[in-house]
């Protein structure tokens, strides 16, 4: 009985340094870097390559999210959705957050740098400063386009698994960037449309915040226009086949109709659901890439 209370605090600690790490968001970045490394070899990765890149990608997108919830503490005090993070809660004191992050960063660029390629260990460490730097701590609180901007950061972990593989940036690699660069806006802006009152007393100047949620609105139904030729990309260049090709119109179609009813339609759910979906929607999507990559070349 002892030993199980003394334990206690010892399984929360961990849990509150797991939780800074965003796992959820972490393990999204890693499919995607996944499906980059399998697309760019016409065999299965080697494990002793594809091990350690995942390990130093998925280490740094760590330490960036960590990052990312110290740099926004007083953001995150007033936002419901985010109020019972670690260091909003004092579970996890910000020296030592710091040192959590920081030590996470510098194994993932160490271990990128001596057991994959140089270029993807650079790659990786301007994704987290992009991520946590020009965006949680400049884009963020200055213009309403800051998602829009700033996604590219979350975008870059095809890229990143394709250099590890490769040791080299091609154009292939970035058709997949294009595609959650594109998806990334509708993706956050549906869900700042859900917390825009949040954003606002937050002094963030997202979208809804600044232009209104009917005209976010119009942008997200174009956005996701947009995004379904821009999902088509890999099968126009033969990277993917029909497989692929049937898999993502019909993802696509749907994001399009979740969009449409919010645009025309709305219910009291219906941004924070449109915002849900495209989570499903680019899950499955880099799902839809491997299963083809493997059907076709396999």
């Amino acid at each position: 009985m002892n030993n199980s209370i003394a334990a206690t605090p010892v399984t929360q600690n961990w849990q509150a340094y797991y939780q800074l790490t965003k796992p959820k968001v972490v393990a999204l970045l890693l499919l995607t870097a996944l499906v980059g490394m399998v697309l760019a070899l016409p065999t299965l990765p080697p494990l002793q390559l594809l091990v350690p890149a995942l390990v130093g990608i998925g280490l740094m997108s760590a330490a960036a999210a960590a990052y990312n919830h110290i740099l926004d503490q007083r953001i995150d005090a007033i936002m419901t959705r985010t109020h019972q993070r670690p260091l909003v809660q004092n579970k996890v004191s910000t020296p030592k957050a710091i040192i959590f992050a920081t030590s996470m960063a510098v194994t993932g660029m160490i271990i990128l740098f001596y057991f994959v390629n140089a270029l993807t260990a650079w790659l990786t460490f301007a994704s987290l400063i992009g991520y946590a730097v020009v965006y949680t701590m400049y884009l963020k609180r200055a213009t309403p386009q800051n998602i829009a901007i700033g996604g590219l950061a979350g975008a870059t972990p095809p890229l990143l698994g394709w250099v590890a593989m490769t040791g080299e940036v091609t154009g292939q690699a970035w058709l997949l960037v294009m595609i959650i660069f594109t998806w990334t806006p509708p993706h956050f802006w549906a869900l700042a449309i859900h917390k825009e009152k949040e954003y606002a007393k937050a002094k963030i100047p997202m979208l809804p915040v600044t232009h209104g949620s009917e005209y976010t609105k119009t942008l997200i139904l174009l956005y996701t226009f947009l995004l379904l030729p821009v999902t088509w990309l890999p099968w126009l260049t033969q990277l993917s086949g029909m497989f692929y090709l049937i898999g993502t119109t019909i993802l696509g179609v749907i994001f399009v109709q979740y969009a449409y009813k919010l645009k025309f339609n709305p219910q009291r759910n219906t941004a924070f659901n449109t915002f849900k979906f495209s989570i499903i929607h680019l899950m499955l999507l880099f799902v839809l890439l491997l299963i083809d990559h493997w059907l076709i070349h396999m």
